[in-house]
């Protein structure tokens, strides 16, 4: 049993919250050579399945944040009716650059009225004792959400994918985070390549287990994406692995999903349930495309697994 992201909302601040795609204007240093693997290689290319706008394909174009907000609204006035919103840095590594800037940049965003949380994307090897000073910092102004992309607990998949940190770094920066009173939402990733369902499963048992239980989970499927490095590796290994790359059918990531959330603690807020990369961009599985009707059937299936 766990919560949804709505209905949490809903009764935290009695309104409707709409979350509006925001950029630092940061990078990773995944892209920038710092983080070197095991083998000597120096990582330029982020993630592996990370797209070259750092998944963040939604968020709005650097500019003053005030600027950002007003437009991110603009775009989804016909959409919704909530006049409160989340701040949310999504693309890259957003904890990752001057400390001051960023400082600067996040208080702009929670002084406005209208924005009522700030969700930072990041990564568990960005967060120094500097970002978790900020952070509290901010914290004590409106509520901030760092989200962590974990995607896998499995070592073996987290070198495959080029994630360039070991478990051991994860859990350490989650306790500092939860230590200081910030909420943590963890990111995870079905479907990596050589993984069995036992192992997705494992992810998310042992993140259900965390101490200080687990604010909050986003769980997506694999989406294969043009000019990302899986990509490349997907058309090279078709011939040699047809194994490698298995993509789940709509019916097989729902019910895995399903399965998740029921292994969840009640205090755990569910963010999201599947992902929707560019139509523009995306190789498989191509059913993601088809958001409304993938979130129907995730309604259907999960509805009993909430509080």
């Amino acid at each position: 049993m766990a919560i949804r992201l709505s209905d949490y909302l809903k009764e935290k601040y009695g309104e409707k919250i709409y979350r509006l795609s925001l950029s630092s204007g940061c990078t990773c240093p995944n892209r920038d050579g710092s983080i070197v693997m095991p083998d000597g290689e120096r990582l330029t290319g982020g993630c592996t399945f990370c797209s070259e706008g750092g998944s963040g394909e939604f968020a709005a174009e650097v500019a003053p944040i005030d600027v950002q907000i007003e437009e991110a609204k603009k775009r989804i006035a016909g959409k919704t009716e909530a006049k409160s919103f989340i701040a949310y840095f999504q693309s890259y590594t957003n904890t990752y650059g001057d400390i001051d800037r960023l400082k600067n940049l996040y208080t702009k965003a929670v002084l406005r009225d209208d924005i009522k949380v700030l969700s930072i994307g990041t990564r568990p090897d960005c967060i120094g004792e500097d970002v978790i000073a900020m952070l509290s910092s901010l914290n004590r102004n409106k509520p901030v959400w760092v989200e962590l992309g974990l995607q896998t607990i499995h070592e073996n998949t987290a070198l495959e994918i080029h994630r360039g940190y070991s478990l051991d770094v994860f859990e350490d920066a989650y306790n500092r985070l939860k230590k200081a009173g910030i909420e943590v939402i963890v990111h995870v990733i079905m479907g990596l390549p050589g993984e069995t369902k036992k192992d997705m499963l494992e992810t998310i048992k042992y993140l259900s287990k965390l101490e200080p239980t687990l604010d909050g989970i986003k769980i997506q499927n694999l989406q294969l994406l043009k000019g990302t490095q899986m990509y490349e590796d997907y058309k090279n290994t078709r011939v040699n692995d047809k194994n490698k790359y298995t993509f789940m059918s709509m019916e097989e990531y729902t019910d895995l999903v399903a399965e998740c959330i029921s292994l969840l603690p009640r205090e755990t807020v569910v963010h999201r349930m599947t992902g929707d990369g560019p139509r523009s961009l995306l190789v498989e599985p191509k059913w993601s495309t088809d958001k409304k009707r993938v979130l129907n059937m995730l309604t259907r299936k999960c509805s009993g697994l909430f509080n």
